[in-house]
């Protein structure tokens, strides 16, 4: 954020902050009693409460079938995991991307670090420090989510990685300190695909997950 910003913006903002956090653990953060003890990837301790519990909000989805390499991946982290659950998955990772896009937008670090593995976060906050060392802003508009599919599934040693396709609808812009347009535009809606790979220890007695990778998939 730019360090003009008026007390009553800062109060603004950490009001809409704390509604995003409850709004989130209405749905995330319950635990389904058959999670192992994860190397936890938080570093603020009293952001514990942003952390999101990818298996815990519902989503309907067709599982793939069992001989395929997803299908193959799902039954080997539910060997590690018997909690998991595929549907709850997709929809943490639908509020998850919620959450995370808007918190980097604004610039909410704090937001942002229990949500991600390490080399992630630095990426994030990297950028948000350069466009506040250039006096820019992201306008940045959710206006809908069109799809959350699963496209991998895998066990990394105890470490299971799922990844994801999301499609959305958003509007995006970078403004300068003045306000003008640099990049995008804040009255064009387009269609935007990522991919999301998120990881998590299953011998952790904490069933949360992290953004590990990013990327842009190749159409």
């Amino acid at each position: 954020m730019n360090d003009g910003f008026h007390f009553l913006d800062i109060v603004f903002f950490a009001m809409v902050a704390a509604f995003l956090v409850l709004r989130l653990r209405s749905v995330l953060g319950r635990r389904t009693g058959a999670e192992r003890p994860p190397e936890q990837w938080v570093g603020d301790p009293e952001a514990v409460n942003n952390v999101v519990d990818l298996a815990a909000a519902k989503r309907s989805v067709s599982e793939p079938p069992n001989d395929s390499p997803a299908g193959q991946g799902l039954a080997a982290i539910r060997a590690a995991d018997r909690g998991f659950d595929l549907d709850q998955f997709l929809g943490g990772a639908r509020a998850a991307f919620e959450m995370i896009l808007g918190a980097y937008a604004v610039g909410d670090k704090r937001t942002l670090q229990p949500l991600l593995a390490p080399e992630v976060y630095r990426h994030f906050a990297d950028a948000i420090d350069a466009r506040a060392r250039n006096g820019e802003t992201l306008f940045t508009e959710l206006v809908g989510i069109r799809s959350v599919e699963l496209v991998e599934a895998r066990m990394e040693g105890s470490f299971a990685a799922v990844t994801v396709r999301m499609v959305s609808e958003q509007v995006n812009a970078l403004l300068s300190h003045d306000g003008e347009v640099i990049e995008g535009s804040r009255d064009r809606v387009v269609d935007v695909v990522d991919q999301w790979t998120f990881r998590r220890d299953t011998k952790a007695s904490d069933p949360n997950w992290a953004l590990a990778a990013t990327s842009t998939p190749e159409e």
